[in-house]
C-alpha cells in the first residue's frame, strides 16, 4: 500500500483550487494528470521583475514594474472593436498609456480605478512621442507590492494554457506537498549542502535568479539525486530478489555447438568468444542468468545467442529468441534455421500471423518438446504457446519491450535464464538506468572483412546528383536504401515524406523501387522487404522501420534524407544496413542547409562525429553529450526511463553515487525495514517504482 502521507500528491489535479476538467486537460498535456506530476514539472525560465524605474527612466522594450497614478480611461467608440481601450497614467516624471485590445471595460475599470495608484508590470514601448505598455502582465494595488516577487517562474505551456494558470496550479500543488521523513544519508546531505526534499521543491518552484534554473543548483541536484536513487534502488532490489530465487544449472557437452562452428563460414572473433564464455558460465551457475550482450551493428551477437541456445538443447531443454518485429524475427529465423539444420536440431518460427493447422502444429511441437529452438515475436507471450522445458530466453532489442513483457516470457520456463541483446550502443550512464539489474557483455570488434562505410554529408540542393549516383549503383547490379523521416507529407514540418519520395523515385526507376513504413500492414511490409532481400527490388524507400533488422548483402548505398533531424545513434544504426557484403559501401547524409547554405554548429558537429568514427559506443556517448538524454533517446517508446527531474547527461556523476548507495542499502537492509528503509519505501512510491516495493512484500 502507498503510504497515506503521499495520498494528497497522487490525487487528480482537479483537486487543486480553480482547476476544472478543461484546465486539467491542458495542464495534463505538459505535466500529467496528478498533483505529483505537476510538482515534478520544474520551471524552464524566469521573468525578472526586479527592474523598478520611473516612467521617464524606463528603458524601451525592457520588462519594467512601475508605480503609477491612474488619471483617465479612454474607451473605444461604440462598435469599433479594432480600436483599443486606453488608460492614461502618470508619475512625477511623465506619462504612460496602458493599452488593451478587445478587453472588457468593466474589468479594466475595476483593475484600474481613476485617481488610485497601481503597480503595473510589462514591456515599455514608444508609440510616436508617447510611452505605452500593452496588456500589462500584472496590475496590483500599491499595498500589494509584497505579493510581487522579484522573479516569476516560467513553466512549459500549451495552446490555451496561460503562465498565470500554470503558476497558480504549481503553487497549489506545492501547498499539498507534505514534509517527509529523510531518506538520504546525513553525510551526503552535509557534504553537498543539500536542503531537505520539501525545501528543495520549494526552492525550485520559487527561483530568484537564473542560477536557480541550473541543473547543478543545490535544490535541483537534490531532487535529481532522489529520482536517480529511486531508479537505482528499484533495479538493485529486482536484481537482489532474482539472485535469491533458485535458477538451474545448464551445461552442454559441445556436440551441437561444434557442428555449428563447423558449418559457419568464419571463425568467431575474440570478443564473441569472450562474450560466449561469460554467458555459458552464467548458465552453468545455480542462480538465474540475466545478462545483456551489447554489440555494434554486425558484431555477431546472434551467433553468440545461438551457441547459448544450442547449449540449452544439449542439456535436454528448449530455447527461445524473441524479436520486436516480424521482419527481424524472420531474418533471425533465416540465419538460425540452416545452422540448426546442420546440427540436426528442430527450429520453428512463431508469429501472430500463424493460422489454422499450421498454427496448431507449431504450438504442439513446442509444447511436446519436439521443437527445441523457437524464434518469434511477441506472439510467444500468447497463452496458447506453452513450452515443454524452456531453459533459455533470448530477447533481441530489449529496449523495444517493456520489463513486464521480458519477465512474462521468462516465466514460461521454470527458472529460465535470460539473455538480452541490443545492437543499439548505449552510453554507460544510460545503461546504468536501464540495465542496472543485469550483467553486461560487450562485443567490441566486428567480424574480419567488414569494410568501413564511406560517409558523406551532402546538401539537399544536390539531390539530382545523388539520384544519378543511385542510378549508376543499380546499373552495376547493386541495391540501395533511401530513408525519410516521415511517412506522409506534413504542412507543419518541411521534410520530405517517404510516400512522396517513393513516387518521385519510382517514376525515375520504374519497377525497381519499393516502399516500407510503419503504417503498412505486416504482410504488405514483409512482402516488400522480402522482394528487396531477394534482389527483385533494387531501391527501398523507407522510414526508420529499417533501422534494425533488414539485411541485404548487395545493398551498397544508403541515403538518409534530412539527416540533421535524426539522432546520431540512429544514423549509425541506419548506416549499418550497408557494407554487409564484399563491395565498398557509401552512406550519404542529405541535410537541409540553413542561412548562407550552411549547417548549424550542433548539426555540423554531430555529422562530423559520424564521418570520423564507426565505433557505435563512441557515437552514442557523443550523441548524449551534444543533445542531452531526452533527444538522444528519442521518443518515450524507446523503453529507457523518462526522468522528470534528473538528466543523465547533466547528472552522470550523481548516477554513480546513487548506484553505490543503492547497492549498500540492499546489502545492509534488503527488506527496507530500518528507519531509513521505511523512508526509502516512500521514495520508491513517490517516483512510481511500485513494482520494486511489491517484490519486498512478495518475497
Amino acid at each position: 500500500m502507498r503510504p497515506t502521507v503521499l495520498n494528497p500528491l497522487f490525487a487528480d489535479i482537479t483537486a487543486l483550487p480553480k482547476i476544472g476538467p478543461k484546465l486539467a486537460a491542458l495542464i495534463g498535456k505538459v505535466a500529467g494528470a496528478r498533483v505529483v506530476d505537476l510538482l515534478f514539472t520544474l520551471p524552464v525560465g524566469l521573468i525578472d521583475r526586479s527592474y523598478r524605474p520611473t516612467i521617464a527612466m524606463a528603458e524601451e522594450d525592457r520588462l519594467a514594474t512601475i508605480e503609477v497614478t491612474v488619471d483617465r480611461h479612454d474607451p473605444p467608440p461604440q462598435g469599433k472593436l479594432n480600436v483599443p481601450w486606453r488608460v492614461l497614467c502618470s508619475d512625477e516624471t511623465g506619462f504612460l498609456t496602458l493599452v488593451f485590445f478587445r478587453a472588457k471595460g468593466d474589468w479594466i475599470r475595476e483593475q484600474l480605478p481613476e485617481g488610485e495608484r497601481r503597480l503595473v508590470s510589462g514591456r515599455v514601448e514608444s508609440y510616436g512621442s508617447q510611452r505605452q505598455m500593452a496588456h500589462p502582465d500584472l496590475i496590483l494595488p500599491v499595498n500589494g507590492d509584497a505579493e510581487l516577487p522579484p522573479a516569476e517562474p516560467v513553466y512549459p505551456l500549451t495552446a490555451g494554457l496561460t503562465s498565470k494558470v500554470m503558476r497558480r496550479a504549481a503553487s497549489a500543488a506545492l501547498d499539498r506537498a507534505p514534509k517527509l521523513d529523510e531518506w538520504q544519508r546525513p553525510d551526503v546531505l552535509h557534504a553537498r549542502a543539500w536542503p531537505s526534499w520539501h525545501e528543495a521543491l520549494t526552492r525550485v518552484h520559487n527561483p530568484e535568479d537564473k542560477g536557480d534554473l541550473n541543473p547543478q543548483s543545490v535544490a535541483r541536484q537534490r531532487l535529481a539525486y532522489d529520482e536517480l536513487l529511486s531508479n537505482q534502488l528499484a533495479l538493485a532490489l529486482i536484481r537482489h530478489r532474482r539472485t535469491e530465487r533458485p535458477g538451474r544449472r545448464t551445461t552442454g557437452d559441445g556436440h551441437l555447438t561444434n557442428d555449428v562452428r563447423a558449418a559457419l563460414p568464419f571463425a568467431l572473433t575474440g570478443a564473441q568468444e569472450e562474450a560466449l564464455k561469460e554467458v555459458l558460465a552464467d548458465m552453468a551457475a545455480p542462480s538465474r542468468m540475466v545478462r545483456l550482450v551489447q554489440g555494434d551493428v554486425g558484431s555477431g551477437k546472434t551467433v553468440v545467442a545461438l551457441m547459448a541456445m544450442l547449449t540449452a538443447v544439449e542439456a535436454g531443454a528448449q530455447a527461445a529468441i524473441m524479436a520486436p518485429t516480424e521482419i527481424l524475427a524472420r531474418q533471425h529465423f533465416e540465419t538460425i534455421k540452416p545452422l540448426c539444420d546442420a546440427a540436426d536440431v528442430a527450429c520453428e518460427l512463431i508469429t501472430g500471423r500463424d493460422r489454422g493447422q499450421e498454427r496448431a502444429a507449431k504450438r504442439a511441437g513446442v509444447a511436446k518438446g519436439y521443437v527445441k529452438v523457437v524464434v518469434g515475436t511477441h506472439a510467444l507471450f500468447s497463452d496458447d504457446v506453452a513450452f515443454d522445458d524452456l531453459a533459455l530466453v533470448v530477447v533481441d532489442e530489449q529496449h523495444r519491450f517493456g520489463v513486464h513483457q521480458r519477465l512474462a516470457l521468462q516465466e514460461k520456463g521454470p527458472r529460465a535464464d535470460l539473455l538480452v541483446m541490443t545492437a543499439t550502443p548505449i552510453p554507460r550512464t544510460l545503461a546504468l538506468t536501464t540495465y542496472g539489474d543485469m550483467e553486461v557483455s560487450t562485443i567490441g570488434e566486428k567480424p574480419p572483412g567488414r569494410k568501413p562505410v564511406d560517409t558523406r554529408a551532402v546538401p539537399l540542393a544536390r539531390l539530382d546528383q545523388v539520384t544519378e549516383g543511385i542510378g549508376r549503383a543499380i546499373l552495376r547490379g547493386e541495391q540501395a536504401y533511401w530513408v525519410c523521416p516521415l511517412v506522409e507529407a506534413n504542412d507543419m514540418l518541411d521534410q520530405t515524406a517517404a510516400e512522396e519520395r517513393y513516387e518521385a523515385l519510382a517514376a525515375r526507376f520504374p519497377g525497381q523501387v519499393g516502399l516500407v513504413h510503419g503504417k503498412m500492414k505486416g504482410p504488405q511490409k514483409d512482402a516488400v522487404v522480402e522482394a528487396f532481400y531477394r534482389g527483385e527490388i533494387k531501391l527501398l524507400v523507407a522510414t526508420t522501420v529499417i533501422e534494425v533488422g533488414v539485411n541485404a548483402p548487395d545493398a551498397t548505398v544508403i541515403v538518409i534524407e534530412h539527416a540533421e533531424r535524426f539522432g546520431l545513434a540512429q544514423l549509425h544504426q541506419l548506416r549499418g544496413r550497408v557494407g554487409r557484403g564484399d563491395k565498398p559501401a557509401t552512406c550519404i547524409l542529405l541535410y537541409k542547409a540553413g542561412e548562407g547554405g550552411k549547417l548549424g554548429d550542433t548539426a555540423k558537429a554531430r555529422l562530423n562525429v559520424l564521418r570520423e568514427t564507426e565505433d557505435g559506443f563512441v557515437i552514442a556517448e557523443q550523441d548524449l553529450a551534444l543533445r542531452g538524454a531526452g533527444d538522444a533517446l528519442g521518443t518515450a517508446q524507446s523503453g529507457f526511463p523518462q526522468f522528470r527531474v534528473a538528466d543523465v547527461a547533466d547528472h552522470a556523476e550523481l548516477l554513480q553515487v546513487a548506484r553505490d548507495d543503492a547497492q549498500l542499502v540492499v546489502q545492509t537492509d534488503p527488506e527496507l525495514q530500518t528507519e531509513r528503509g521505511e523512508a526509502l519505501r516512500t521514495l520508491l512510491y513517490l517516483f512510481g517504482q511500485n513494482d520494486a516495493v511489491k517484490l519486498l512484500r512478495s518475497g
